[in-house]
């Protein structure tokens, strides 16, 4: 199919995007393109404008931000989160979900701040920011907002984005250690997940100090799995502490049932990959 008819806009600066942006009536950003134009060619998006931030200079870097936090901006790709040390050495949950995002023609295409301005329910990267305890920063022309990860994902497909701001960078604290654990529709790690879980633990002398799992493809968003964390903090990390921990994995959400899960098997999948990334994470 085609997409219906809009105006296309490739601005030269941030400040042009913004004023663009603020200025239509309904319009859609562009960075990599890879959830946008299949939309826009299905019709189920209608943009009238097209605000195309791709050549827009400074938003893809990768550096450390305030000494204790690193900071990705807009345009920087899956491939290039997925390679990076930074990320790797202090985010490895993101590096790990990045390098586990659809195929490589995407993932050197697409956008880390593109996913999750998207805001998939089976997305792995939001899930990855939600257990590291992620900023997303939003400018308009109103100014800069900090929005906390997990205030972020409102529902499918939906953010705490205004219409007029834009996802210019996410910013993830320093400190801990965590993974990013998935079953893909099709078996294998390219592919949306039936489920995943992304943990991101703090320890010392030989006890899990503080958690934080989220788990994504298995409701209608992404979401911290608060009484998985609450089942593993205290503990030594104990395999009842793990499986205790796991069985809490779907509380207090509606699990989702399509042609890849049945009810019960997504609800098992999750608490077996909450599993899986906590016992790779203590490793």
């Amino acid at each position: 199919m085609y997409p219906s008819t809009f105006d296309y806009v490739a601005p030269a600066s941030l400040s042009e995007a913004l004023d663009a942006l603020a200025a239509a009536d309904n319009a859609k950003i562009l960075s990599g393109g890879m959830s946008l134009i299949p939309l826009m060619k299905m019709r189920l998006v209608r943009p009238t404008t097209v605000i195309d931030i791709s050549r827009i200079p400074g938003l893809n870097t990768i550096f450390t931000d305030r000494g204790d936090h690193i900071k990705i901006g807009a345009l920087v790709t899956h491939a290039e989160t997925a390679a990076s040390a930074l990320v790797m050495e202090n985010a490895t949950a993101l590096a790990q979900a990045a390098d586990a995002t659809a195929d490589i023609q995407v993932r050197n295409q697409g956008t880390t701040c593109g996913s999750i301005a998207h805001a998939d329910l089976a997305a792995d990267q939001p899930a990855a920011v939600l257990a590291l305890g992620g900023t997303m920063i939003a400018q308009s022309v109103r100014g800069t907002r900090e929005i906390a990860a997990a205030d972020f994902f409102v529902d499918t497909l939906t953010s705490a984005l205004e219409p007029d701001e834009i996802l210019t960078s996410i910013r993830i604290p320093k400190g801990g250690t965590s993974v990013y654990r998935k079953l893909g529709r099709r078996g294998g790690e390219s592919d949306y997940p039936i489920a995943g879980a992304a943990v991101w633990i703090d320890s010392s002398n030989g006890s899990v100090a503080d958690a934080r799992i989220a788990v994504t493809g298995v409701s209608s968003k992404p979401y911290l799995a608060t009484a998985s964390a609450a089942a593993i903090v205290g503990t030594d990390g104990s395999a009842d502490a793990i499986a205790a921990a796991g069985s809490h994995a779907t509380d207090g959400v509606v699990v989702l049932e399509d042609l890849y899960a049945t009810v019960d098997y997504r609800t098992h999948l999750a608490d077996v990959y909450v599993q899986r990334a906590l016992k790779d994470v203590l490793a």
